[in-house]
């Protein structure tokens, strides 16, 4: 069942997002070759906490970190650890905000140092993506709308949209209905209603769209080890427009 949330509960969740935004800006000033995956997820954490908030993630279905930190031919659900960013990489940190009981969700794909122009390509694209996506998150529309621009758009830059996670709806929990594929044809699935609220998160990859699962059970990564990217707003459905709720 599809929960629409009032304006105030909206502004709950907008709060959430302000703390998520900073968070993000606060990381972009980090990420460089050297620092661990581990030292961001340390510092979200801390961030969170200094902020009244607490990372929605940390024990989620047993997950035992804060954010999720997605390095390279990772799609998502990377966990945070030793491994040291290299000049080249590119790394996704992930990570929902949980303020007062309100969710606030958002992912970013950063270039560690100097990239090639392909991933570089790719963090554009990706970024675009998400943005063609959330124009179409209008009263009226239907998800399959949103779907439909990100992988025509996706696909005509020579890139393939990752089928096996999703957006979702979002609220006092992590994943409500309703399912935002990003991928499919238009004018299918729900339809979009003032009081909505939506996570947009395509995920691209250079090669192939299909994905496999580490041991872990958690780090899904692309199955012929090209690169991943991501980038995902928690958005509100309103009567004026779509509004980003974790816009940075």
């Amino acid at each position: 069942m599809i929960t629409l949330k009032t304006k105030e509960q909206i502004e709950q969740m907008k709060k959430a997002g302000e703390i998520l935004a900073a968070c993000h800006r606060e990381i972009a000033k980090m990420i460089r070759p050297g620092i661990t995956t581990q030292e961001i997820d340390q510092f979200a954490e801390a961030f969170m906490k200094k902020n009244g908030a607490t990372p929605e993630q940390k024990g989620y279905n047993g997950y035992q970190f804060a954010t999720c930190a997605s390095v390279n031919d990772v799609i998502c659900h990377g966990f945070p650890g030793k491994y040291v960013l290299q000049d080249g990489d590119i790394v996704t940190i992930d990570m929902v905000v949980n303020l007062n009981g309100w969710l606030a969700d958002s992912a970013w794909s950063y270039a560690v140092g100097q990239v090639t122009p392909e991933a570089q390509h790719l963090l554009e694209v990706t970024k675009n993506s998400l943005y063609k996506g959330i124009e179409l998150a209008v009263v009226g529309n239907r998800i399959g709308d949103i779907s439909h621009a990100i992988q025509t758009y996706a696909e005509g830059e020579g890139l393939s949209v990752v089928r096996e996670f999703i957006g979702h709806g979002i609220g006092e929990k992590m994943h409500e209905e309703p399912q935002v594929p990003h991928y499919g044809p238009p004018h299918r699935g729900p339809r979009l209603k003032e009081g909505m609220v939506i996570t947009i998160e395509p995920m691209l990859n250079i090669g192939t769209f299909r994905s496999k699962l580490d041991s872990d059970g958690w780090t899904a990564r692309t199955m012929d080890g090209s690169l991943s990217a991501q980038y995902e707003h928690t958005i509100a459905i309103t009567a004026d427009g779509p509004v980003i709720l974790t816009a940075q």
